[in-house]
Order: structure tokens, then C-alpha cells, then sequence
């Protein structure tokens, strides 16, 4: 996932962990608020993600792989989602085990239960 679409600033993962909406799995936990009016109003709305893993993940390694899977999962499927967002993906422990079919199977269930995902092509 490039850059340009990752939430990074501690405060936008505080107003969407705040105000956003919950769905849950047992491998990902996915919060989605839409965008709020910000303070540059030149910017066109991006879709932003921010990706986490607690300690509850386990160890260093498995949280930062938890993080890349989730990552590489939402890379395929961000063209089916709408520009106005902002999403934050949190791993749960059964990440560290799954494999990428498995992570991007739960990313799908995740964003069609939220009613965000609008497959483009379907084959």
C-alpha cells in the first residue's frame, strides 16, 4: 500500500477510533469514519488507512508481519472502495498464522459487512 493512502498522524487514529463505526473478525478489526471537512480544503478526499497491532498480537516480528499482511491484503482492494474514508485496521492474534488468501477473504467480508466494498470487476 503506498504511502499516500496510510493514516499516520495520532490524532486521526484517535477521532476515527472515536467516532467511526466497528466491524468485527477474528483475525481484523476494521473502524471506518467518513472524512471530516479538513483544514486544507485544496486536497481532493483520499481514502486513508492506518494499520496497527498491539502487543496482544505477540512479539515484534509477529505484530510487524500482522501489519504487512494487512497492508499487502488492502493493496488489491483499494480501487473497490470509496475515496471518502478513513479506515484503521487493527490485527488480531490469528493474524500472525494466516496466510495472505485467508487475510484478504477476511478484508473482504470485513468491507462488505461495512457496505464500502464495490468489486469492479468481478471474475
Amino acid at each position: 500500500m503506498q504511502r499516500k493512502f496510510r493514516l499516520t498522524r495520532s490524532e486521526d487514529f484517535k477521532r476515527v477510533r472515536r467516532s467511526g463505526k466497528s466491524y468485527a473478525h477474528p483475525l481484523v478489526v476494521l473502524i471506518v469514519q467518513t472524512h471530516d471537512k479538513r483544514s486544507n480544503p485544496v486536497d481532493q478526499p483520499r481514502l486513508k488507512i492506518g494499520v496497527a497491532a498491539g502487543r496482544t498480537v505477540g512479539t515484534a516480528v509477529h505484530r510487524n508481519r500482522a501489519k504487512r499482511l494487512l497492508r499487502e491484503g488492502m493493496r488489491s482492494l483499494l480501487p473497490d472502495i470509496s475515496s471518502t474514508l478513513d479506515l484503521i485496521l487493527i490485527a488480531r492474534s490469528g493474524l500472525v498464522t494466516a496466510t495472505l488468501d485467508e487475510t484478504r477473504h477476511a478484508l473482504i467480508t470485513l468491507l462488505d459487512r461495512a457496505k464500502i466494498h464495490t468489486p469492479t470487476n468481478e471474475s
